[in-house]
């Protein structure tokens, strides 16, 4: 608002970016309330009360700045002569406030009288109204706790259809993704373009279906890029880990990979998203472990769609190692994942999307996106994110220090890019061997072209 004090705009901004911090959000609610703003206050504090339901300063917060007392007036020392318990009935009070007509057998003891009327000195203040409360903040606090649907089956569990829960088509698309134009002219290439224009598609028999492997340094937006392509294909989204398939029971990981497939087909256009390749599919000339061996024999099966006799048209399979070296090699030849594509560090105009990103709901002040750009070369998308948090502590910590709150700064920012080393070093490191002397039939030509351009050779 116009009209706000500065500190009500400091704290208003610091509370935004730590909707979590009861207390400074208790401080701030305080300060509406010294000012006339109510409203404001009751709000504060119930999103108070939902991070901490039974915080007593919260609710006794809650109470004052919606006009009530917070508690009503004290019962006298002595109260009109409560009955003591025995074996038979006995009456409550002998003046109840609101006297209800006698049932036909007595009350047992345990049950309580309606709302008896405490004895005071004085006029009792009237007690607090609950339900007025909860119609004012009704809008402001949601629900604590959902119900869980119920499940499919007739004996209470869900059937095998159920159990891979496939995204809605996203939101999310490639022009989300800041910079990284010769990866969007690849996907484009590979996937959208036969998928946007079917005409050209069945001219050149181009088939609705294909593998990709990203690989590159973590935290460089991988499995971001995947969603992007599942965006624009308008495609359903399905995400497969290690741990989503392996079982302890003889058989039972193959039958995971099936299901996992004939659920993808099922519900086509559909992309599956192999997460860490190198521990699905590892070498099996290195694996030593039959179940594993078995897993990456099913794995090819089902990328070649063999077992579903319609193949796998409107399936395509994404997937993401950080060690594309360690992938079998099986699992990478033509029909297959037989596009690579190699995920490098943000270029600039990705870093400054991403800075901006994870900045938007910080409280800053005049910071030089361009200056800090430049001072995070070879950052991560993680890395980035680190840099912002970081600096974010920095301000925050001097705050506490000094008792005045204040915004992040480019001096904050840079002097967190000057802490932090790109954590795609140790990558590029291991890849620069690899790239020279195991790039059998020119797997890593575009890595070696990247190190070259980056004098890392």
């Amino acid at each position: 608002m116009a009209d706000e004090s500065p500190l009500i705009r400091s704290l208003r901004a610091a509370v935004a970016a730590a909707p979590g911090d009861v207390p400074l959000r208790l401080h701030f609610a305080e300060l509406l309330l010294a000012e006339g703003r109510h409203d404001e206050a009751v709000a504060e504090a119930a999103v108070a009360l939902q991070h901490a339901p039974g915080d007593a300063d919260a609710r006794a917060l809650m109470v004052r700045a919606m006009g009530m007392p917070q508690a009503a007036a004290p019962v006298s020392e002595e109260p009109a002569a409560p009955a003591p318990v025995s074996e038979g009935p006995a009456p409550v009070s002998e003046e109840p406030a609101a006297p209800a007509p006698a049932p036909e057998e007595p009350a047992p003891v345990s049950e309580k009288p309606a709302a008896p009327a405490p004895v005071s000195e004085g006029p009792a203040a009237p007690s607090f109204d609950w339900d007025a409360a909860e119609q004012q903040v009704q809008d402001l606090v949601g629900p604590r706790f959902l119900d869980a649907p119920q499940a499919d089956g007739a004996d209470g569990t869900a059937g095998d259809a159920a159990a891979w829960d496939v995204d809605a088509p996203g939101t999310v698309r490639l022009a989300d993704v800041g910079g990284m134009d010769e990866v969007k002219e690849r996907l484009e290439a590979a996937f959208l373009a036969p998928m946007r224009n079917p005409e050209l598609r069945r001219l050149y028999g181009k088939s609705l279906r294909g593998g990709l492997l990203l690989y590159g340094p973590p935290g460089c937006g991988k499995t971001f890029i995947a969603r992007a392509v599942a965006g624009e294909l308008g495609a359903g989204f399905l995400t497969v880990s290690l741990s989503d398939v392996l079982d302890m029971w003889i058989g039972a990981s193959e039958k995971n990979i099936h299901d996992i497939f004939e659920t993808a087909r099922r519900q086509a256009p559909c992309v599956v998203f192999l997460d860490e390749l190198d521990a699905l599919g590892a070498k099996r000339s290195r694996t030593h472990h039959s179940g594993l061996r078995n897993v990456v024999n099913q794995l090819l099966t089902e990328l070649d769609g063999i077992a579903s006799g319609a193949g796998n048209e409107g399936v395509f399979v994404l997937a993401a190692t950080n060690v594309p070296w360690d992938v079998d090699i099986a699992l990478r030849r033509p029909g297959r994942l037989d596009r690579t594509l190699l995920v490098l560090p943000p270029d600039a105009a990705a870093r400054e999307s991403i800075l901006r990103y994870h900045l938007r709901e910080r409280p800053i002040e005049a910071v030089d996106l361009g200056k800090l750009v430049r001072a995070t070369e070879d950052f991560s998308g993680a890395d980035l994110a680190h840099v912002c948090e970081t600096a974010a502590e920095t301000a925050l910590l001097d705050s506490a220090r000094t008792g005045s709150v204040r915004l992040i700064t480019t001096k904050d920012l840079l002097g967190a890019a000057k802490q932090i080393k790109p954590s795609t070093e140790p990558w590029f490191a291991a890849a620069r061997n690899v790239a020279m002397f195991a790039n059998e039939g020119g797997l890593y030509d575009d890595l070696l072209a990247h190190l070259k351009r980056k004098r890392k050779l």
